[in-house]
Order: C-alpha cells, then sequence, then structure tokens
C-alpha cells in the first residue's frame, strides 16, 4: 500500500497520488506518448524496475490518473492512458519542467535521443500556447509548433524558423536568449511564442553532488 502524508492539504494530497519516485514520469511518459503499452513504458523508464512500475501504475490507477484500456482486434493489446483527471496535470507538468530546466544545465550529446525536440516542445508550451506557426531546426532534430501543438518535423510556411544547437535551444528557453540561436522570418513570431511561457527563473547555485547526497 502507498504511504501517505495523512495530511489535509491538497499539496499533501496531491503527493499521495504522484508523489512516488518513477510516479511522474509515467506521466510524463502518457502525455507526450498517448496511450501506451506496459512494454512501451519499461522500455522508455530506463532504470524503474518491472516490480516498481507495476506498483506505480497500480497506485495511477486506483487514484483514478491511469486507466488500462484493450485495444479491440486484430491489435489485442492493453494499454494504458491518462483520464481526464490525469490530464490535468499537464499544466502542472508543463511549469515544473521549466522550473527544472534551471538546474539541468545545456545538454550534451549523450543525454539527448533521436526524436527529443518534439517532447521537448510539447513539455515546454501549453496546448494551444500561440497562433505563430514556428519550424525549429536543432541540430539533426526538426519539429513545429503549429496550430498550437507541437509536431515532429517541418511545417508548411512557417512565421519564422529557429535554427541552432542543443545549447542554443537550451538558452533560448531557460534565458530567453534569441541571440543563442539564428531565426530566419519573423522575429515577432518567436517572440510571441516565448511569452507564453512561465517567467525566466533567476540563475541558482546547486550544491555539489557530494553534498546533496550526504545530506
Amino acid at each position: 500500500m502507498a504511504k501517505s502524508y495523512h495530511q489535509y492539504c491538497p499539496i499533501a494530497c496531491a503527493l499521495d497520488l504522484v508523489g512516488e519516485r518513477w510516479s511522474l514520469l509515467v506521466v510524463r511518459e502518457l502525455l507526450e506518448h498517448g496511450e501506451l503499452r506496459y512494454s512501451d513504458l519499461n522500455a522508455s523508464l530506463d532504470g524503474c524496475g518491472t516490480n516498481i512500475l507495476a506498483s506505480r501504475l497500480k497506485q495511477l490507477e486506483q487514484g483514478g490518473v491511469v486507466r488500462r484500456r484493450r485495444l479491440p482486434p486484430p491489435a489485442s493489446a492493453t494499454v494504458y492512458e491518462l483520464t481526464e483527471y490525469g490530464q490535468g496535470l499537464r499544466p502542472v507538468m508543463h511549469q515544473l519542467a521549466h522550473w527544472g530546466a534551471r538546474v539541468m544545465g545545456p545538454p550534451r550529446a549523450e543525454d539527448l535521443e533521436p526524436g527529443w525536440l518534439v517532447g521537448a516542445l510539447q513539455m515546454a508550451f501549453p496546448p494551444t500556447a500561440t497562433g505563430a506557426c514556428v519550424e525549429f531546426r536543432i541540430g539533426a532534430e526538426v519539429a513545429s509548433i503549429a496550430d498550437g501543438e507541437a509536431r515532429a518535423g517541418g511545417t508548411d510556411g512557417p512565421d519564422a524558423v529557429v535554427i541552432g544547437d542543443a545549447a542554443g535551444f537550451y538558452r533560448l528557453f531557460v534565458d530567453r536568449d534569441i541571440d543563442a540561436v539564428s531565426v530566419e522570418g519573423s522575429a515577432d513570431a518567436l517572440g510571441a511564442l516565448l511569452a507564453v511561457l512561465p517567467p525566466a527563473a533567476p540563475p541558482v547555485a546547486i550544491a555539489p553532488a557530494d553534498q546533496l547526497s550526504a545530506a
């Protein structure tokens, strides 16, 4: 049985549902990819043991965050998906992603997997963020914001095209440093897109890893 804070507090109650290790990462995967089989989740959550994953899915299902559904033939597979209540975590995850991005630092090549860009855009922007149509060409990755949604690949007639590397992409979204990338087309369209993001967090001093682990 999952641990509980046993407090009449909305934050404590929320953590009772999704505060266990791996729970929010399960939510992240379902937000990004939609319905997934258990094997898909197991493959994407490297380091999460099968017993832990099964336990987290059970807790999330009991809490009304996730549901199981049997696909009709010929698939006949069981998939997991977020409930309407679970989908309500999207703006929470959006804010948490921006808050956490400040401490990550620019990515290294080994930190990124193929297809990372569209996932980053999905997490960066709330749904239907703006009417601006912007294409991003970051290293070998191409993704777009069009009709308020993040999509893999390019888009027809973008208002602006953003070109750069992963480090520049990080500085654009964390520091709002437009000079970290090249912009073809309307800089105002990119500015309108950035304007819907949460305010840029100030720089933060992080204690050395050995101090954190010893706490």
